[in-house]
């Protein structure tokens, strides 16, 4: 093929039968993933600056808040950046601010500098979080999509156990509070530098990406390569390219997202990851003091804690297996309802035993939807020029209501006990639910170009 000819990305891309190469960008992708847990440990180093009187009850709700802040920016300007310089570059940026950041956290001497420093954490990983699943959606075959995002997400969120299992681990052989929370940054930071290094050595830039861009040769050259290493691993020929129109390229200004059908996808975009910022945010940071409020003992608590978060790897597992089986607004609408009857039903728990049974089941369905919300469908609603600006627009309002809701939270839990608290959660999943019902998009099965064109 001429290297100047229109690549055709899209169409060259969503004919490729499963190869290794596909596992080897879900590998890189969800590695990366799994392993910036700043986001994961939240409320466990909050606990243990809670322990150690660096801060209050009241000064975990501006740690967090501040940290969200940061994912809000992080999101909003990462995902400009990331439509400007591309998607391997973006990643390798904020790759390298948020490993600075959780380096940072570990010398960090007093509690006025980690705050600023747990923001630009929270910048770093709101940027890193938009470009890595919206950029993945770009590579993978629409037929397969939604699974391949949900695998994905399966490995990234093993995070949330994994960083609370070492938090377990820590307390238990007797780790001073003082250095836990310390040792608690220096693992992830430790591991995002292998990530780096992979993506570096492993990660194309995006043909599709590099075809809006007008940079045809460079888009042609990465996209013979990958068909050559997957004709060689399949040992057949690829399918003939159904070719398409060469009007692929376009240029969507920042304003149009708040126009027409785009801006039909931003509300109903931000919809659903507020669901999901204030759900997941509110629990991860806030579980081991709603448990404390109940008199439970911190290593109780922090053992409840892990055994809720094992749900998390095992509900993006179930996810993973029926995305594309299920059409994509049938699923969001079924799971927000189903979080929000049964999370009532768990406030009003208080024996361990059946808190820590219905707790796994509530974070399996909270995760389903966690992966629904963030890797399949938010990312893929948009057309290739405007991805990462979209995806990080709605990332951005979705964050910003997880600035608020901790002090709501605060509120709440202070003055009507923690079983209001999951009956606020419920309300919130139940005005989603009703936002998708009116305004959601159906993408299930469409090819990345036609979802860009409806």
């Amino acid at each position: 093929m001429n290297n100047n000819n229109f690549p055709n990305a899209g169409a060259r891309l969503d004919r490729l039968p499963t190869s290794r190469w596909h596992t080897q960008m879900w590998f890189v992708t969800a590695f990366a993933l799994l392993v910036c847990w700043s986001n994961g440990i939240g409320g466990l180093v909050g606990a243990r600056l809670i322990e150690i009187g660096w801060i209050t009850q009241e000064g975990l709700a501006s740690f967090s808040s501040l940290y969200t802040a940061g994912m809000l920016f992080g999101a909003l300007i990462g995902g400009i950046i990331g439509d400007k310089i591309g998607r391997k570059k973006s990643i390798l940026l904020y790759e390298i601010i948020h490993i600075l950041a959780m380096i940072g956290a570990i010398v960090c001497p007093n509690m006025e500098l980690l705050y600023i420093i747990r923001t630009i954490q929270g910048f770093g990983l709101g940027a890193l979080l938009v470009v890595l699943f919206a950029g993945f959606t770009e590579y993978m075959p629409a037929v397969s999509r939604g699974t391949w995002s949900s695998r994905t997400s399966f490995i990234g969120n093993w995070a949330h156990p994994i960083s609370s299992l070492i938090a377990t681990l820590i307390v238990t052989i007797g780790v001073a509070p003082e250095l836990d929370w310390r040792i608690q940054f220096a693992i992830p930071s430790v591991l995002s530098i292998i990530a780096m290094v992979l993506i570096s050595n492993k990660f194309p830039e995006s043909p599709r990406w590099l075809e809006v861009q007008g940079r045809y040769s460079e888009a042609n050259e990465i996209l013979n390569s990958i068909e050559e290493r997957i004709e060689a691993q399949t040992g057949k020929k690829l399918p003939e390219v159904k070719i398409s129109n060469e009007g692929g390229l376009s240029s969507i200004s920042y304003g149009e997202l708040f126009k027409g059908e785009l801006l039909k996808r931003v509300i109903i975009g931000s919809l659903v990851l507020i669901g999901m910022n204030v759900i997941q945010y509110t629990l991860m940071n806030w579980l081991p003091t709603i448990f404390a409020a109940k008199g439970i003992n911190t290593k109780d608590s922090t053992l409840l804690n892990t055994v809720g978060l094992f749900g998390a790897p095992f509900g993006i597992f179930i996810a993973s297996l029926i995305m594309d089986k299920l059409p994509r607004k049938v699923m969001g609408i079924g799971l927000l309802v189903i979080i929000g009857v049964l999370g009532i039903f768990y406030g009003q728990l208080d024996s361990l035993t059946s808190i820590s049974i219905v707790g796994f089941i509530l974070f399996t369905f909270i995760y389903m939807y966690v992966c629904f919300a963030s890797a399949v469908y938010v990312p893929e609603i948009w057309p290739t020029d405007a991805k990462l600006r979209g995806s990080g627009f709605c990332n951005a309002v979705g964050r910003a209501s997880g600035i608020i809701f901790p002090f709501i939270v605060n509120i709440v839990l202070t003055n009507y006990g923690p079983s209001a608290v999951f009956v606020l959660l419920a309300v919130v999943a139940i005005i989603i639910a009703v936002g998708i019902i009116f305004l959601g998009v159906e993408t299930r099965g469409e090819s990345v170009e036609d979802i860009g064109r409806h």
